[in-house]
């Protein structure tokens, strides 16, 4: 009888050498850079770095959604699906369905003037071809499993009549209700209050393990990063400059953007002197088209050399998953 002979599991997301080119009042700007990872079924996977590194428009281009006018080169494929360079009729039968975004913002991405059960249950008639009657009964088991209390009286009430944390729920609902193997959350919990905070997080993580979906979880908060994913992206001007799995990214911290995320960081309960100010990164994060032709970080780093603006480092491997974009690794 023959060996069996396996193979391993194609990862369920893989983006390869991505890049993103805006149109803005200033000319072409490259937002992304050369953006490759992978996302596997039941992974999870943080993406963390300061407002305008990229953080959102990685997931817009994920989804399909980037600005009119935007460049898009490389590879993006779900299901070893090529989303690249597909048709929108097709992109639409996959968003929703084969992959759902949580947005930022639940009072801007529900639309006010429809009735909560019916934005819930669109996803369902659409996708599964359910009847208004099953898709509204499913419409109900899918807000009481996101904590929607009394979801069968409220299902015609208008989202302006929730709460902000019972609307992220909704939200969550919505892109979960016909069960998408591709999850992503994009500062999901930004405008909840500490506890709401983690009630989000801990559904979405036990919606996750129990569906075994794949998530891409976005957020500037660095604990909410540590307590919640296995692998982490630190982003800065449309590039990954460090990445592994989370414990040994911020155990490490080898790239110096990633040190100064931690240094600046307030630590209650810490033995920091009174009255001595947080460390702060110099400068601010450039506008897409004044980033320099090399390291993104070049010029707000205190250790920028002449080389560093040469070009894009290469990924420096550190060992265990561990990657690093500097060339001065090492250096003391």
């Amino acid at each position: 009888m023959a060996e069996r002979i396996s193979f391993p599991e194609v990862p369920l997301l893989q983006v390869r050498d991505l890049e993103v080119r805006l149109q803005t009042h200033r000319g072409p700007a490259r937002a992304l850079r050369g953006l490759g990872f992978e996302l596997a079924r039941g992974e999870t996977l943080g993406l963390i770095g300061e407002s305008g590194s990229g953080k959102s428009l990685t997931a817009l281009a994920l989804m399909g959604l980037l600005p009119e006018g935007a460049e898009v080169r490389g590879s993006i494929r779900l299901d070893g699906q090529e989303l690249v360079g597909m048709p929108e009729a097709q992109l639409c039968r996959l968003r929703g369905n084969r992959m759902a975004m949580v947005f930022q913002e639940p009072m801007t991405a529900l639309n006010p003037v429809h009735p909560i059960g019916r934005q819930v249950a669109e996803p369902l008639r659409l996708h599964q071809r359910l009847s208004p009657r099953q898709a509204r009964a499913e419409a109900i088991a899918l807000l009481e499993r996101v904590g929607i209390a009394r979801a069968a009286e409220r299902l015609d009430a208008y989202p302006h009549q929730f709460s902000g944390g019972q609307r992220q729920r909704i939200t969550i609902a919505m892109a979960l209700a016909c069960g998408p193997a591709l999850l992503i959350a994009d500062e999901p919990t930004t405008a909840l209050d500490v506890t709401l905070q983690q009630q989000v997080l801990e559904l979405i993580g036990s919606l996750v393990t129990e569906r075994g979906m794949a998530l891409l979880l976005i957020s500037h908060d660095l604990a909410v990063i540590a307590q919640n994913v296995q692998r982490t992206l630190v982003m800065y001007g449309g590039a990954v400059v460090e990445s592994g799995p989370t414990h040994t990214v911020f155990g490490a911290l080898a790239h110096p953007y990633t040190q100064g995320l931690f240094a600046a960081r307030p630590e209650l309960g810490g033995a920091r002197t009174p009255g001595r100010r947080l460390p702060t990164i110099a400068g601010t994060v450039p506008e897409l088209a004044d980033l320099p032709p090399g390291c993104p970080f070049a010029g707000r780093c205190p250790r920028t050399i002449e080389a560093c603006n040469a070009a894009l480092p290469a990924p420096v491997d550190l060992g265990g998953g561990h990657v690093a974009r500097c060339i001065r690794l090492g250096e003391e």
